[in-house]
């Protein structure tokens, strides 16, 4: 027995990042009890971004919980957090015990359907800690997720499970973007949790 390395998580990406894939760290039972409560209890409100100087309200839905209310500024719109759940702080502390990192913050995503995406960004916002951790846990529907290097064009892609967690860290933002593809075979909801680090 390794006492020193008792399992192994592989990186997705084959160079310029780290994306580690951990597979389901909730069971399936729990993962399907938690979907239930951030559904009911998570205060949802539509994405604004600013395009082009337009104000565009999404499908998507989003919320802010931290462990200050932090204010967090992307697609030049701001947003002021909220004091966590019980549930999410919860969920919280199994994360940073399955990644070895630590968050101060989560931004949630309520994707409805398949319908409904994201396009090809990277997380680079001033606020966040540079090249920290950034740990993706997915509930409700399965869904495709996919990186695309920002000059080789090479492209990677997984299916995140239910229950399971994707950490980003060290020069992935830099070098890569990653988006949710919309898809027609999806016709139920994915709530996914990314916890982050705003640098205080």
């Amino acid at each position: 027995m390794d006492l020193f390395n008792t399992e192994t998580f592989s990186n997705i990406l084959p160079y310029d990042g780290e994306a580690i894939y951990y597979g389901q760290i909730i069971n399936s039972e729990k993962a399907q009890y938690y979907y239930n409560q951030l559904l009911q209890n998570i205060k949802w409100e539509n994405d604004k971004a600013i395009i082009f100087g337009k104000l565009i309200i999404t499908k998507r839905k989003v919320a802010w919980y931290a462990d200050k209310p932090f204010e967090y500024t992307y697609s030049k719109t701001t947003k002021l957090a909220l004091p966590w759940t019980q549930e999410l702080l919860e969920i919280k502390k199994i994360v940073e015990a399955e990644s070895k990192e630590t968050f101060n913050s989560c931004l949630l995503n309520l994707y409805h359907d398949g319908s409904e995406g994201m396009a090809w960004h990277s997380d680079g916002e001033k606020a966040l800690k540079k090249d920290g951790a950034i740990g993706s846990l997915s509930f409700g529907a399965e869904r495709k997720f996919s990186f695309k290097h920002k000059k080789t064009k090479q492209s990677v892609s997984i299916i995140l499970e239910k229950g399971s967690l994707l950490v980003m860290k060290g020069t992935t933002q830099t070098n890569w973007l990653h988006r949710l593809p919309p898809t027609k075979k999806v016709k139920t909801p994915r709530v996914n949790l990314t916890f982050r680090t705003i640098a205080d």
